[in-house]
C-alpha cells in the first residue's frame, strides 16, 4: 500500500479486538514466560489506533489525487523495548534482549518485523490532509485490559 489513494499502514494498527502483531507478542510472551526484543529493543516501530486510520482513509479516498502517497502513522517511532516492557509488566514476565540466534527461535516468522527499523513520517499527511489522531497511542492502548482478557 501507499499509493492509488490509500494511506500506507505501519505493522501495528491497534484496537480493541486487534488479533494482529501485538496481540501476537503478548501470546509469546505468555508461552514462554517472557517478553523479549531484539537487541537493545531501540529500533522504531509506526503505529496508528485503526479508529485514527479509518479517518485517514475516508478523507483519502474524498480528497486524495491518484498519485498520493500517505503515511499513516500517528505514532512515528516507538521502540520495540518500550513494548516489551509494557508487556512485561502486564504479565509480570521478566524482559529481555535477544540476539538474532536467539531471536530466530523466539519470534519464529514475526522475527522480520520485530527487527524491522521503520522510522515513519507522517508530517506531510497530517499537513496536507488535516489528519490530527485522537486516539491512545500503541503504549496506552497496550496498557487496557482487552489486551489481556
Amino acid at each position: 500500500m501507499g499509493d492509488d489513494q490509500h494511506p500506507a499502514l505501519p505493522a501495528s494498527v491497534h484496537t480493541v479486538g486487534d488479533h494482529a502483531f501485538v496481540p501476537h507478542l503478548i501470546r509469546l510472551a505468555r508461552e514462554t514466560g517472557v517478553s523479549a526484543h531484539l537487541d537493545d529493543g531501540t529500533n522504531r516501530w509506526p503505529a496508528v489506533h485503526q479508529l485514527d486510520a479509518a479517518r485517514l482513509y475516508r478523507n483519502a479516498l474524498q480528497t486524495a489525487d491518484a498519485a498520493a502517497v500517505l503515511h499513516a502513522a500517528a505514532e512515528e517511532d516507538v521502540p520495540p523495548r518500550a513494548v516489551t516492557e509494557t508487556i512485561g509488566d502486564r504479565l509480570s514476565a521478566p524482559v529481555v534482549p535477544l540476539d538474532e540466534e536467539e531471536a530466530t527461535t523466539h519470534f519464529g516468522w514475526i522475527l522480520r518485523f520485530a527487527r524491522n527499523d521503520n522510522p515513519t513520517s507522517s508530517t506531510a499527511t497530517r499537513k496536507r490532509y488535516n489528519w490530527h489522531p485522537q486516539e491512545p497511542g500503541l503504549l496506552a492502548d497496550l496498557n487496557q485490559n482487552h489486551y489481556y482478557a
